[in-house]
This record gives structure tokens, sequence and C-alpha cells, in this order.
């Protein structure tokens, strides 16, 4: 039900905040893109690429955050091999223990490095649909990303929550409240946001695109409603799921929004002028081409998909 397509782009390294003394027996990660966009929290930037690009494991912002007791790491890349090299990069860091794994929704890009993690025995956290997405796509997963998945690919390595979040749930890194909320159907239909109260920091991941044009598995019209929602918040940063490391609340989400007016309104009109859906594709949002990377292999999908919700209303 949730196949599809997600993308981004990548940078930079950042210094280390605390003496590990295990460091040492850790192999080094100094290609691993990383970087402390807040006090303790640490993102890795993905590459901007497509599904049939071999980058395609490592497209989505991904990272973690150190309280004063362990580590939450948020979202894991799509891959096992880029979950190994996010926990080594970790483990430069900080000894501390990862407490928790939070995926923010279901997209292979996102989950697929869980596995890396189970030795460290983390709670694995997700919003309340989360595992049943999760057992909806197994098999897909195992089809089409078998090979992230090590030599031996089985489905045991794809791993779903086995905490739930139904509405908010507070989770304390020591020193340092998370605040996970769990969003109703918008990008996908399983979307977690994560809040670092110290720093006023708000994960979005894919509920937020920057650079490359925005997936859409869940629903245009719930998302657009969330964005608006969201608007009126006031947060120091956010982190997007593809684009920069993190970017100013107040600018961020401005281009999405009016992408997003955009295929709301276009399609609308499309539908009411009795314009089918394959015409529609070619001529929805043509406004937005210049905007976006990847705007000609992905919007079609965007329009196809919004024509199909809107045409019911």
């Amino acid at each position: 039900m949730m196949k599809w397509i997600v993308l981004t782009f990548g940078l930079l390294l950042a210094a280390c905040e605390d003496e590990n003394p295990q460091a040492s027996n850790i192999p080094k990660v100094y290609d691993f893109n990383l970087v402390e966009v807040a006090e303790g929290i640490f993102v890795h930037h993905g590459v901007h690429a497509l599904i049939d690009d071999p980058r395609h494991d490592d497209i989505a912002n991904i990272g973690f955050i150190v309280g004063s007791q362990c580590v939450a790491v948020v979202d894991t890349g799509g891959s096992l091999a880029v979950g190994e090299k996010l926990r080594a990069a970790i483990r430069e860091k900080t000894s501390k223990p990862i407490c928790y794994v939070i995926n923010s929704h279901v997209h292979f890009d996102h989950i697929l490095g869980n596995a890396a993690f189970r030795q460290d025995k983390p709670k694995f956290v997700g919003h309340r649909n989360l595992a049943e997405a999760i057992e909806q796509n197994r098999d897909f997963f195992l089809e089409e990303f078998g090979e992230d998945l090590g030599k031996n690919p089985t489905a045991d390595l794809i791993i779903a929550p086995d905490v739930l979040v139904d509405d908010t749930k507070e989770i304390d890194l020591g020193d340092r409240m998370l605040i996970l909320t769990a969003r109703p159907k918008a990008h996908t239909s399983a979307d977690l946001t994560v809040l670092d109260k110290k720093t006023n920091t708000m994960w979005l991941a894919d509920l937020l695109f920057m650079e490359r044009i925005p997936s859409l598995d869940g629903s245009l019209l719930g998302w657009y409603e969330l964005m608006e929602k969201l608007h009126d918040e006031s947060y120091a940063r956010v982190i997007p799921g593809h684009g920069p490391v993190s970017a100013p609340w107040s600018e961020a989400m401005e281009p999405q929004q009016r992408y997003f007016k955009v295929l709301i309104d276009e399609t609308r009109k499309a539908i009411a002028d009795g314009v089918f859906l394959g015409d529609a594709i070619k001529q929805v949002a043509r406004s937005e081409q210049d905007k976006w990377l990847f705007f000609d292999r992905l919007n079609q999908r965007a329009v196809s998909r919004a024509y199909r919700e809107l045409e019911w209303e």
C-alpha cells in the first residue's frame, strides 16, 4: 500500500562533543557527513539521489540526540551499512548507551538501518500505525531492497517498533526531554515528530522536504492542513527529512506549502474542468518546475495521487 520513492544531498563533518574512552576501538567514519545542528543534536546529511541511484540507501537526514544518561537515534538510514555507520559515528561522539531508536515513518530510507542497533537493546519507537505499516511492506522491502540488508537478508532484519505512540509521549534522555507526537495522516499514515525541549529543535523528518520535491504517500489535504497548523508554532530550528540538515522554521516550510497549494488548486480545477488524469499529470503544477529537484520525474506521481484524493471531495 505504501510503495513510493524518496531522496536528498550530502556534506560535512562536525567536531567531537564529548570524550569517549572506547573511541580508539571503534572504526572511524570520517566519510559519514555529520553536523551538530544544536547542542547534542547530530544530523547526517543524506544525498540528493533517486531510487535507481546506487546511493539510494543514504538519501535521508538521520541522526541522534545525546542526553546526560543515554542517546536517542532518530531514523537509521536505508541499509544495514548506513545504520552501522551511524552507530559508529555515535560511538565516536559518546559512550553513553543507546536507549531509543525512533522511526519517523515507514519509508525504507529511514528504517532499514534499524538492525545495526539490535546489539544495544534499545526500545524501538514509532507511530501507533508504524508496526502495521512495516508488516504490510515487509515483503516489498525484502524484494526491492534485500541487498541493502546485508549478505543474507531475512524478514527479521526489518525491525518494527515495540513502543507505539498513540498521541504524544515524553522520553527522558537525562536532563533532556523529548516530546514525540503521532501526527494524523499526512506524508504517510504513520508520521511521528520529535521535539527536543532543551534546544526547541523540531525533528520533522519527511513532513518537511527542502530542495527536492515532496513525496506523497498519505493525504495531500491532511499534510497541507498539518503544515498550516505547525505554521503557528515557534521553533528555534527544524530538521527536514531531505535537504539541509536544519533550517529556521519561519522560512523552511514556505516552498513546500506553496507547492501543495498549487497542487491542490490546479488539481481541483482540472477535475472541475473535466480534464482526464493523463492530461492533468502533464499540466498541473508546471509553474513549480524550476523550483524543485527531480520535478519532472516525481511531480507526475504527486499529481496522480492528488487527483485520486481530490476527485472524491
